[in-house]
């Protein structure tokens, strides 16, 4: 049964099976390596006894007998040791969907040229009687080379209950690959993880009102598809947009790669030898593609008010000239003869002592310079008036000065009993200088581990003859996962993976200290006083990340409560060839 089946186990004595990349029911879709080729290959399961068992065989002998380079192709499909399973080339690259989630929705004419190359290959299949009927992003594929590739042609959708030739389910989904492509939202028929396009009162809303600088045309195209009993559509009687050649030839036009055609003419509708043709009929007015997401408008179009881009007839006046600013020069110019250096301070009353010589007596009474330190109205003269002068904001300069460093010095004192508090350090002396009751946390002798797998297949394992390395004290070892094609998490296949160490018996616990190497890794952390055989209703008492730098992470633990059994729990894995991998070098519990 393909619920038995794991990974490493070797499927008709030739495909290895490396990483499960999805489930449908008791289904399954693996990433295998043909041993006898030497090449990676994607492979569908399914039971013998399944009722879709016979409709997943047909759908391969089908779609085996289309040749385009865009498929991937059907290599080997047999009935075998009480399972169905499909073979099928693998292509290394990016499906649509981790494209939009990783980098955001395309730029129109990209997404355009990418629907185009998948239209293309739908027209020729339905020329040929077959249908995908699963054309969701999940199934749309660029590989490393920039070729666009359609995974699972009419083996997913028979895998997925379907019945064959769903030619109108395949132009719907074409338009709604469009649509996601240049919104990042899924308007199409088939299911995929991609969040749904926005609706308005029951009908999908075009795609310039969900992003903007989408072309008209583009827009246009999609709103006639998905939206068919529209009233608003504008007829184009040059391609047929409900069948996949007409979309396909929309777009190669639009793209510019397609050679132009001439319309095919009715004998009915074409003019009597001698009669005055009609008068052409205006064009209707089309966008030409965004720049930098910038919308293209026509003064045709009466939704667009354009006037602000109606170039002048006039040009405007130049600006007027820079002035340049009046020369200051470096140095005060001397005064003029008979004028003292310094003037007065306004209100300061100066006259010359009586010792002082009669002319500088009356040369201070002429000009009332107060230039000498014993011309002042108070006898302290100017040296004496300018030293008495406070400077404007000095006192608010001098307190903000004393603030600051006063700040400082408590963060200082504050990072000093932070550190003295952390495990492993003499315990902190408190403010009045008792030394504090709380013991000093000492690393647990005779703990042993587990691996735990609760969400895996049965027998429910993960490497357990690894465990030990994960308990040895050598950060050189350790115990590490399988390698999954998806992260882990809410989008994944499971939200975690990890260990259960036992403790003996119950005890309280201060901290986990975890060593994470191969990259970024986020855990969390369980306990509970019965050996766990799943998370679900478990709390988290800690969690953390660590970086791609520094390996090491220690979880601090509540020291409230005793229990026998701690969980550390896999989250998030750094990336490897191939997927995603993690590893636990050390743990060391402190209590």
């Amino acid at each position: 049964m393909p619920g038995s089946i794991r990974a490493g186990d070797v499927l008709a004595q030739r495909y290895r099976l490396d990483d499960l990349l999805s489930e449908s029911g008791d289904a399954r879709f693996w990433h295998a390596f043909d041993t006898v080729l030497t090449r990676s290959v994607a492979i569908h399961i399914i039971a013998s006894t399944d009722e879709r068992a016979p409709r997943l065989l047909d759908a391969a002998r089908r779609s085996a007998t289309l040749v385009d380079r865009r498929i991937l192709r059907v290599l080997d499909a047999r009935d075998s040791g009480g399972v169905v399973y499909v073979v099928n080339e693998w292509g290394s690259g990016d499906s649509l969907d981790i494209t939009l989630t990783g980098a955001g929705p395309m730029a129109p004419r990209e997404a355009a040229w990418l629907v185009a190359e998948v239209a293309e290959t739908i027209a020729r299949a339905h020329e040929a009687g077959l249908a995908h009927g699963r054309l969701n992003p999940e199934n749309v594929l660029v590989d490393h080379n920039g070729e666009v590739r359609i995974i699972g042609f009419g083996v997913d959708a028979a895998l997925h209950g379907l019945p064959p030739g769903r030619r109108s389910t395949d132009v719907h989904d074409l338009a709604g690959l469009l649509y996601a492509a240049m919104t990042g939202r899924w308007a199409g028929t088939s299911t995929s993880r991609v969040p749904g396009a926005p609706q308005e009162q029951g009908a999908l809303l075009r795609p310039r009102r969900v992003r903007a600088g989408i072309p008209r045309l583009l827009d246009g195209l999609c709103d006639e598809v998905l939206n068919p009993y529209a009233a608003s559509h504008a007829s184009r009687p040059d391609h047929d947009l409900s069948t996949a050649r007409g979309l396909a030839d929309a777009l190669t036009e639009f793209v510019g790669d397609a050679p132009t055609r001439e319309p095919h003419r009715h004998p009915e509708t074409e003019p009597a030898i001698g009669s005055v043709p009609p008068p052409a009929a205006k064009p209707e007015p089309v966008d030409m593609p965004t720049q930098a997401g910038i919308p293209a408008f026509t003064e045709d179009d009466p939704e667009d008010d354009v006037s602000w881009l109606t170039p002048r007839d006039d040009r405007p006046p130049p600006p007027p000239a820079f002035a340049q600013p009046p020369d200051r020069p470096l140095f005060a110019p001397d005064p003029p003869r008979g004028q003292p250096v310094r003037r007065p301070r306004p209100g300061v009353t100066t006259t010359a002592p009586a010792s002082a010589p009669a002319a500088v007596r009356d040369s201070r009474a002429h000009t009332g310079s107060g230039f000498w330190p014993w011309e002042s109205g108070t006898g302290s003269g100017i040296l004496s008036s300018v030293a008495e002068e406070e400077v404007p904001g000095r006192n608010w300069l001098r307190l903000a000065m004393v603030v600051g460093l006063v700040a400082l010095l408590v963060v200082a004192v504050l990072a000093v009993l932070q550190l003295r508090n952390d495990d492993g350090d003499p315990a902190s002396e408190d403010t009045t200088g008792q030394a504090r009751d709380r013991p000093r946390a000492v690393p647990l002798t005779g703990v042993t581990a587990q691996d735990f797998d609760p969400q895996g297949d049965a027998p429910f394992e993960e490497y357990p003859d690894l465990v030990p390395l994960a308990l040895d004290g050598d950060p050189a070892t350790a115990w590490q996962t399988n390698t999954y094609n998806q992260n882990l998490g809410p989008g994944g296949l499971k939200t975690g993976v990890g260990l259960v160490l036992d403790l003996g018996s119950a005890k309280t616990l201060r901290s986990v200290r975890l060593t994470l190497p191969g990259g970024p890794t986020s855990a969390e952390v369980f306990r509970t006083g019965e050996v766990p055989t799943t998370v679900d209703g478990l709390e988290a008492v800690a969690d953390g990340s660590t970086t791609g730098d520094d390996p090491a992470l220690t979880l601090r633990l509540p020291d409230d409560v005793a229990d026998q059994y701690v969980v550390v729990w896999l989250t998030s894995l750094p990336p490897v060839d191939g997927g995603f991998r993690g590893q636990i070098a050390e743990v060391v519990v402190a209590g």
